[in-house]
């Protein structure tokens, strides 16, 4: 439940009477910039479907992985990470620039409570560079063209679109989203996605509270299928699209994880 989609009135500033995702995210990793109205929302979700912590922890190591393939294996020197999030440990940029010093990453996130904390906290390495959009996922005008001042878009980029979509409830405004996000980049870019699935009953039945009660942007989990959808005409790199938790695991000592109900994957735009 990273966020990048505007709230109703009240998110150009850093409201702490409504919960907002970002935040709640915040608070199941364990890290310490949330509101208690963020507290209670999570501790809710929780009550209901405990494994909640675990979907976001294995979402940060999938998206670890998926930037160190990128900035490693496929060379790419460019991130756009939209539904950036407050910061944790292994940010995108930390991991991209510990392969390559050079990365350039531009965040986008909508909150003033995560983009104050990324000016502060997300610093680039002196080769490379870190910049940061305030806008709205549905607007891909508006985030292209702010990042154009940072990224080369004659380049190859790696969009990032991790754990975000599911906060445009209509399915085909979100593969409208992507397609567009997509059409602006060169071939041999890549998109890296993941999103809340429909796959655990306990999971679905969780959202479905939080979405009635906590006064969030509500979050749609969708089917496998459905994910997979948002790759179209790209070409998927293996093994497709599988629960997050066991998408190309590097090391697995004690292992092959329990699936967790947040599934990715990872492609290439030829």
């Amino acid at each position: 439940m990273r966020d990048s989609v505007r709230q109703p009135s009240g998110s150009d500033t850093m409201d702490s009477s409504r919960p907002h995702s970002a935040r709640i995210w915040n608070y199941l990793v364990g890290g310490k910039d949330f509101y208690p109205v963020d507290a209670e929302a999570a501790e809710r979700v929780l009550a209901v479907f405990p494994g909640m912590r675990d979907i976001t922890f294995q979402s940060r190591a999938f998206i670890g992985r998926v930037v160190r393939h990128l900035a490693g294996e496929a060379g790419i020197r460019q991130f756009l990470d939209i539904g950036t999030g407050l910061p944790t440990q292994d940010n995108t940029h930390e991991v991209a620039q510990r392969v390559a010093p050079e990365c350039r990453i531009v965040y986008v996130d909508n909150d003033p409570l995560v983009l104050a904390h990324a000016r502060a906290l997300l610093a680039s390495s002196p080769e490379g560079a870190c910049d940061y959009i305030d806008a709205d996922v549905r607007d891909p005008d508006r985030i292209l063209q702010r990042a154009a001042d940072t990224l080369d878009f004659s380049r190859p980029v790696g969009l990032m679109l991790m754990g975000i979509l599911g906060l445009v409830p209509d399915y085909d405004e979100a593969r409208d989203v992507v397609r567009r996000l997509l059409d602006a980049l060169p071939p041999g870019s890549y998109l890296g996605l993941n999103d809340g699935s429909a796959t655990d009953p306990a999971y679905v039945e969780a959202i479905r509270r939080h979405n009635e009660s906590s006064g969030a942007t509500p979050y749609t989990p969708r089917t496998p299928e459905e994910i997979t959808g948002f790759f179209d005409g790209l070409e998927m790199l293996t093994p497709g699209v599988v629960t997050c938790s066991q998408w190309r695991l590097e090391i697995a000592p004690f292992g092959t994880p329990e699936e967790v109900a947040v599934y990715g994957g990872l492609a290439r735009k030829n």
